[in-house]
């Protein structure tokens, strides 16, 4: 059988649009249908279409990307995929590191560059998870800073709970009867009916 090129484009929403890493990957590949295209989170490797080009690959195959963040967002996971399709005899290229695209006598030195080339990008890829963490935080720290509720609204007392709770504990109502009368949710009721006996006590 002779060697196939493929292109893998991946987005992480169904809203993403894969035109541009398409075009790119595009010049690289003789066969439209070469072109496998996932809509899905890098979180892991449980994509349809990529699980599929990874048991279609063979050896002397070619397996083109844009950048090494398109196969996934975890380092350590892909390396282990890189190991995966080193072993099965598949050539994985990159547009975005150059040395992968370089067709020389030896392996050695390339895959050298390359590990560090990796190495490199999973730190910065791991600087940037921290970064949107702590954007993340000062965000929250200055929305309550400026007196914004985050998170659930906690429900409130309406103005004829007293009256209505009283009704309800001296068995004059019911308690679908009280809760028709306050106008809330069953759930609701109980959770601030526990919180009031406890303030009452």
């Amino acid at each position: 059988m002779n060697s196939r090129t493929f292109a893998y484009v991946r987005v992480s929403t169904a809203e993403q649009n894969t035109d541009r890493q398409t075009a790119e990957l595009r010049k690289y590949v003789d066969d439209e249908k070469n072109i496998i295209i996932d809509k899905a989170s890098g979180k892991d490797f449980n994509r349809p279409n990529y699980q599929a080009l990874r048991q279609l690959s063979t050896a002397g195959d070619t397996i083109i990307v844009k950048s090494l963040d398109r196969l996934g967002r975890n380092k350590e996971a892909i390396k282990e995929e890189l190991a995966y399709f080193k072993n099965k005899g598949v050539r994985i290229r990159c547009l975005d590191l150059p040395t992968t695209m370089i067709d020389t006598g030896s392996d050695l030195i390339l895959d050298t560059i390359t590990n560090i080339l990796i190495e490199v990008y999973g730190m910065i890829a791991e600087q940037e998870r921290r970064n949107i963490r702590q954007r993340q935080a000062e965000g929250i720290a200055q929305a309550k800073a400026r007196g914004q509720h985050l998170g659930r609204h906690k429900a409130e007392y309406p103005s004829n709970w007293t009256e209505v709770y009283n009704q309800w504990q001296d068995n004059q109502i019911t308690a679908v009867k009280a809760i028709e009368l306050l106008g809330m949710k069953r759930s609701t009721f109980y959770k601030l009916a526990k919180q009031y006996k406890q303030k009452q006590q």
